[in-house]
């Protein structure tokens, strides 16, 4: 694996948010699970166009918790393609944060989260892998 450089995002955008006062833990600092989980919601969405269909979260590995993040950073996520098996696929997840007054965002989390293709009735089903027609 690569090192990361930490200067600038990798992959593509998927979700953008502010942190807010409600998504604080007892030290006033950002809840580690709120981060994360801002991380599956721009992972699934990500999934979901790649597989084609509807996606659940099986596993989450080598998750790292840089930096603190603060009330009124604005978060974004950014997804890399890692792997794709026959009904699953890992995504590389990175989580940077802007803080006010600043002008570059910095690297807060990242991890892999693999999410698994399923059908109407929440049944794995096998991720299509024809590339999208292009318009």
């Amino acid at each position: 694996m690569t090192e990361q450089t930490e200067t600038e995002p990798r992959g593509d955008l998927c979700i953008r948010t502010l942190a807010m006062p409600a998504d604080t833990n007892a030290n006033g600092d950002i809840f580690g699970g709120w981060l994360l989980s801002q991380m599956d919601v721009g992972g699934g969405v990500f999934a979901s166009k790649v597989a084609k269909s509807r996606t659940v979260t099986v596993a989450i590995e080598a998750m790292n918790f840089r930096k603190a993040v603060y009330v009124g950073d604005l978060v974004s996520v950014y997804a890399t393609l890692v792997r794709v098996g026959r009904t699953s696929l890992t995504v590389r997840l990175e989580a940077w944060a802007l803080r006010r007054g600043e002008q570059h965002p910095f690297l807060v989390t990242d991890g892999n989260f693999t999410y698994v293709s399923i059908d109407d009735h929440g049944r794995p089903q096998t991720v299509d892998r024809t590339p999208p027609i292009a318009t």
